[in-house]
């Protein structure tokens, strides 16, 4: 284990006492962005002053660990962590706070364990951070990745609960954007107890930001995380509707990915016409815009959104829903894992290896170049570099065995997230 005990009285330089002198006035602001936001459908109508600080929920008996991250990927990415913590400590309650509605709705279907609820986090505001430490009272805070808070940073700090900062990623463009506040994130990451990061890189870009913190290098969380959840009802229906067609995913895909994919697919079906791409764009309200693409490029298409089951002439089924990874990923034994062509820097393979199917990826993965260095290196995927190596990679022979050495890579990968739970749990108080 590598700790990095926080210094007594942790450094409050002048930009993040700027920040924490405007996060008084910034109060009557930020409900009025919040309430905007509300008025536009992009809060929950039911649970939107969470993020004023008002719990939605009681605070259950006993230690109660607070983990926190931004958006669906990383939320998910606890739940292999969080069962782990619980299998060692089964008195433990969890708290996972988030800031997107879909992360919430995500976890809800993908639960982790009984004993974790979610709250959204409240906006880093002083009187919304109080209420909310008020209520809470966590016995350990755990941030996970990039999102960090400075007031609730610092407000946590202050009441003696220990800090962790955990699958920490930060590749050479988000160093950069964090390089100009840098004095900020030096005297933020004084405060965490623990510092693990995904992998060299981004250790090597903490230690920059803050001089002389030491950071562990753990590997990603999502290895060590369940299957993603799928009702078996539906599977079994569109097994038996699409018997008998070949099946591929590519998702999530952004605009570069498409052009590549549609491109590959015609490509591909004039060896294996009764091929079926089914394609899950990143953002689900682009279903329309792909399929109108679809069409133009001649490849018939369906929208997911729009109900139905492809028909024999259908070349692509457009999943523009929500939350349904688990049930593609569970219907295609090849997937295409998006934002690997262009600037996005890739998704992560593990949630579609976890399920049996061979990855095949772009040139671009920044955002998980361990991970993908891993599975290159036991040949448990396959890189390609335009839309005709594509086309071709669809038809190796081999993809079943790449499926399998990528699931043996998943298997080991995991094991460090048991190290990781003991360590974690070894800051709580009372820990021997």
């Amino acid at each position: 284990m590598t700790k990095a005990k926080p210094r007594p009285t942790a450094p409050i330089g002048a930009l993040l006492m700027v920040y924490l002198g405007l996060m008084h006035l910034a109060a009557p602001v930020a409900q009025w962005h919040l309430k905007r936001r509300l008025a536009r459908g992009r809060e929950d109508p039911a649970r939107w002053q969470e993020k004023l600080g008002h719990a939605g929920l009681s605070r259950p008996k006993g230690p109660l660990i607070w983990l926190h991250a931004v958006g669906v990927g990383e939320v998910l990415a606890l739940r292999g962590l969080i069962t782990q913590m619980a299998h060692q400590r089964p008195d433990l309650q969890f708290l996972v706070t988030s800031s997107t509605l879909s992360s919430a709705v995500a976890l809800a279907r993908n639960p982790a364990h009984p004993n974790v609820m979610h709250q959204f986090l409240p906006l880093d505001a002083t009187p919304f951070v109080t209420q909310f430490l008020n209520h809470w009272r966590p016995d350990l805070a755990i941030w996970a990745e990039q999102d960090l808070w400075p007031g609730l940073v610092v407000a946590t700090h202050r009441r003696a609960i220990p800090l962790a900062l955990i699958n920490a990623r930060m590749n050479t463009r988000a160093f950069r954007a964090r390089a100009r506040f840098g004095a900020i994130f030096r005297d933020l990451f004084a405060r965490f107890a623990l510092l693990a990061a995904q992998d060299r890189i981004t250790a090597r870009h903490i230690a920059q930001l803050s001089p002389g913190a030491r950071v562990q290098v753990t590997g990603s969380l999502k290895p060590a995380c369940p299957a993603l959840a799928c009702d078996q009802a539906t599977l079994d229906d569109l097994t038996h509707a699409l018997a008998g067609r070949d099946l591929w995913c590519a998702a999530p895909t952004h605009s570069m990915d498409e052009a590549v994919v549609l491109t590959a697919h015609a490509l591909y079906r004039k060896t294996v016409p009764n091929s079926l791409l089914i394609l899950v764009p990143r953002a689900p309200e682009r279903g329309g815009a792909i399929a109108n693409a679809c069409q133009a490029a001649g490849l018939p298409a369906i929208q997911r959104s729009a109900g139905g089951v492809p028909h024999a002439e259908t070349a692509v089924w457009v999943a523009d829903s929500f939350g349904e990874l688990g049930l593609w990923y569970r219907l295609c034994q090849t997937v295409l894992i998006g934002g690997s062509f262009g600037p996005t820097g890739g998704h992560s393979p593990w949630e579609a290896l976890r399920l049996g199917a061979a990855v095949l990826h772009g040139p671009n993965t920044d955002n998980f170049t361990q991970d993908y260095a891993a599975l290159q290196a036991a040949d448990g995927c396959v890189k390609v570099a335009d839309a005709k190596g594509l086309a071709a990679a669809l038809q190796r022979p081999d993809l079943a065995q790449i499926a399998q050495r990528g699931a043996q890579v998943q298997t080991h990968a995991a094991q460090n997230i048991t190290q990781l739970s003991i360590d974690l749990l070894a800051l709580m108080p009372g820990a021997q």
